[in-house]
């Protein structure tokens, strides 16, 4: 079996335009269960997310890409596999850097959808308040 580290240096697909994102959304609430919701830098979570957690998450961060990242294209989501995805990074509209690494400092995403179980991430950003503010809302018990 392939360790989580290798599975999220390994090789991902961008979701470049809306509808494939739309489409990928469509695919892990068709298979709601097993989902671990990170927010990169925090707590690791310790269990699966429920199913209305994770709808209640995509949503809420769908409607986030949507507002903060305005334009025609997508582009800030990547999944290991567009049809049976088991790991998905989201990054932050407002802290793109260069996800590929090409300027020479490689940002982590700032959700991570897995369906195994997470490991730190290191993020040596600090976490903007607006964003921790977001997360606290969408699940005060974190």
């Amino acid at each position: 079996m392939i360790s989580f580290q290798q599975h999220y240096k390994g090789r991902f697909i961008n979701m470049l335009r809306w509808h494939q994102l739309d489409e990928l959304w469509d695919k892990v609430k068709a298979q709601p269960n097993g989902w671990y919701i990170y927010f990169v830098g925090e707590t690791l979570p310790t269990a699966p997310a429920d199913a209305e957690t994770l709808n209640q998450f995509i949503q809420e961060v769908n409607q986030l890409l949507h507002q903060e990242h305005n334009y025609s294209y997508c582009g800030i989501v990547y999944a290991d596999d567009k049809e049976t995805p088991s790991m998905i990074k989201i990054f932050d509209p407002n802290n793109l850097g260069a996800a590929c690494g090409s300027s020479g400092t490689v940002i982590p995403p700032r959700w991570l959808l897995t369906r195994i179980s997470p490991e730190a991430i290191m993020d040596d950003a600090p976490t903007p308040a607006n964003r921790k503010r977001w997360w606290q809302k969408l699940f005060p018990t974190h």
